[in-house]
């Protein structure tokens, strides 16, 4: 049985990463065969690029960063998430081509149209079955994160290009309904961690 493709999306602070440890120990009690990954990273070669990308020392240009995350991407599809869903697997994903899009267009000021077509060259046209995108307002998520020890390079950024991110994900949740659902992360994270359960319970029983 071929497995799912399933990300999770939304800006820092939002409660994703906790809610995809939780799915995950979910899922596996339920009899899912399951993994979870992350971009950029998920591979050897990728978890490189990552460190490129992150390194708060390093001076990296809007094009540069964004071909960047194409080649993690790439290495991380063929080595890991394709391999894994041809083998049944629900393939939990932190991050995919969304964020390039929201971060590297609306954030960066990318052309739109560049980030899509060079992605979906990386991908060969791959798209998740299903996308959670947890909606936080900027100012909440920034709240959550400002005290962390691990914030990185792609951490350091103006109040400005956190909301134009934030409007990159909210467009294209509105453009991709069928794929993108969304959660409202502004919520206690119980509340939040239950209204995104209930989702992905209804996507793996075929109930949308």
């Amino acid at each position: 049985m071929k497995g799912k493709f399933i990300t999770v999306e939304g800006s820092d602070g939002s409660g994703k990463t906790t809610f995809i440890n939780s799915a995950t120990e979910y899922l596996v009690k339920k009899g899912y065969k399951v993994i979870t990954t992350r971009e950029p990273g998920g591979t050897e070669f990728s978890e490189k690029v990552r460190e490129l990308l992150f390194d708060s020392s390093n001076e990296i240009d809007a094009k540069t960063e964004s071909l960047l995350f194409c080649v993690s991407r790439r290495d991380h599809i063929i080595k890991k998430i394709i391999p894994y869903v041809e083998e049944g697997y629900v393939v939990i994903c932190d991050r995919f081509v969304d964020s390039s899009i929201a971060y590297q267009s609306y954030g960066r000021g990318l052309n739109k149209r560049d980030i899509i077509n060079i992605n979906k060259y990386t991908t060969d046209g791959l798209e998740p079955d299903l996308t959670l995108y947890f909606s936080v307002d900027v100012e909440v998520g920034l709240s959550r994160t400002k005290y962390r020890d691990e914030n990185n390079r792609m951490d350091n950024e103006s109040l400005k290009f956190y909301k134009e991110v934030k409007r990159g994900y909210d467009e294209l949740s509105n453009d991709y309904k069928e794929r993108i659902k969304v959660i409202d992360a502004n919520q206690s994270y119980e509340k939040v961690e239950k209204d995104a359960f209930k989702i992905l319970e209804g996507f793996l029983n075929n109930e949308f």
